[in-house]
């Protein structure tokens, strides 16, 4: 719908942004990776995409991935990059067979968290997790998640760095009564574009379809000391675990410069770019200073809007990843998409179990905030003629 005409609204090119890729995931692929993505060769000159996965080319592409990741999260002495096939949903079933040893705590406060929550209580030989929950749009503080873990039996507690179905951001700080459990952070969204000291956590992992602007089907971790001994532990026991999910044979092929199973060369290639370039200009402070200044340019509009607000209430909770903004009812939020989407301004729908009248707008460091400021304006430009 477009208000009470159905002619489409036609946007002014001043008005609209250079490249209106917006997605939570996929995300805007930066043309310098897709240019390099068609360049990259052997050191003999040949073409690496097509090439053997167990050969020099292919394991010094996942070389590079790894070592550009321990460079830009200045990995503490003993933490290795370690990745497999299958994305994070894959990676959290292969965390109930190689790293929760009985019970698993969960911060649940979205759609995603609550994921790994479910993977471990659907596992026939765990126990039913322990859930610690907050409202959708809100976060546990640390404080109260160190109140619920008290007195309770668990050896894994983690929760979402960045909750990308409501755009909450949760701080990555070790819970002092976590004891000796490890604490697990599913940085899928957050990883590239929010702050974080590594060292707070024992299992930092991700996707690379978000921040590192590739595609998705792998999963990367950076295991601490504690993790890879929990990972050797499980694997040396009793405990059956199918291939695909054997976090020592992930240990022992990530050490190889490879995968288990032949992995998508064409996404490591845009992630390798993607590190690279965040390494060049200055690293991870470069990257989360760009993704926090394109969410602050939104929620500032959102402020000063007579018509939208921060869907997060507490600014310290906005994720600088994923912005997510309410409508007033006078306005269609799903109107106002279809609308921008008419006009190539694409994948700005809120979260589609959430059910709320928003926009939800990736400001992954990829995306330029001048596009982000260019979209608000296309927004207020579209509301406007919609609600005459």
């Amino acid at each position: 719908m477009t208000g009470p005409s159905s002619t489409t609204i036609e946007i002014p090119d001043d008005l609209k942004p250079v490249d209106g890729r917006f997605g939570c995931g996929p995300s805007k692929v930066r043309p310098e990776q897709l240019s390099a993505l068609a360049a990259a060769r052997t050191a003999g000159g040949g073409q690496i995409i097509g090439t053997s996965h167990r050969q020099a080319p292919v394991k010094d592409t996942v070389a590079r991935v790894r070592t550009g990741l321990s460079q830009l999260f200045q990995l503490p002495e003993g933490y290795e990059v370690l990745l497999s096939n299958g994305g994070t949903t894959a990676f959290w079933d292969a965390a109930t067979f190689g790293l929760i040893d009985q019970r698993a705590a969960n911060v649940v406060n979205g759609e995603f968290s609550s994921k790994f929550a479910k993977a471990s209580k659907d596992a026939p030989f765990l126990q039913d997790p322990l859930v610690i929950d907050a409202e959708p749009g809100t976060t546990a503080s640390p404080e109260a998640i160190d109140a619920a873990l008290a007195g309770q039996e668990f050896d894994v507690v983690g929760w979402a760095h960045n909750e990308t179905s409501t755009g909450v951001q949760t701080p990555v700080i070790r819970p002092q009564n976590a004891g000796d459990a490890l604490v697990m952070i599913d940085a899928t969204s957050g990883a590239g574009g929010l702050p974080v000291d590594v060292a707070q956590s024992d299992v930092y992992y991700f996707a690379p379809q978000k921040c590192f602007a590739s595609d998705g089907g792998i999963w990367f971790g950076l295991f601490s000391p504690k993790a890879i001994e929990r990972v050797e532990r499980i694997a040396k026991s009793d405990r059956w675990v199918p291939a695909f999910f054997d976090l020592g044979t992930v240990l022992d092929n990530s050490r190889k410069e490879q995968t288990y199973n032949t992995p998508a060369l064409a996404t490591l290639i845009l992630m390798a770019e993607q590190i690279d370039w965040f390494n060049e200009h200055g690293g991870l402070d470069w990257a989360a200073g760009r993704s926090a200044a394109s969410s602050g340019h939104l929620y500032s509009w959102a402020e000063a809007s007579s018509f939208a607000t921060p869907y997060v209430v507490e600014p310290a909770h906005r994720s600088a990843v994923v912005a997510t903004i309410d409508f007033d009812d006078a306005v269609d939020a799903s109107a106002v998409a279809k609308t921008l989407r008419q006009n190539g301004i694409v994948d700005v729908e809120p979260y589609r179990k959430l059910g709320r009248n928003q926009l939800r707008v990736a400001t992954f460091p990829a995306i330029e905030t001048s596009d982000v400021e260019r979209l608000t304006q296309a927004i207020d430009f579209v509301v406007e003629r919609q609600t005459a």
